[in-house]
């Protein structure tokens, strides 16, 4: 439970972050060369893989549920 809530927290604060980041660049932001854009592409894989963000919050929801 603690690992799958470590991982949303982690890509859902990256993903913030990001986008603030491709907005602030604007255009430069989002060229397919600008280390942004490749930071932009890459948290896709955080949020998807080894599972998605709605398996991490049924992981949680059923661990808290145990309890």
């Amino acid at each position: 439970m603690i690992t799958a809530a470590s991982v949303m927290y982690a890509a859902e604060t990256m993903n913030k972050v990001l986008n603030e980041a491709v907005q602030i660049h604007g255009g430069a932001g989002y060229i397919w060369e600008s280390e942004v854009n490749r930071l932009y592409r890459a948290i896709k894989l955080l949020e998807i893989g080894a599972g998605t963000t709605e398996v991490r919050k049924i992981i949680i929801s059923d661990e808290l549920l145990k309890r």
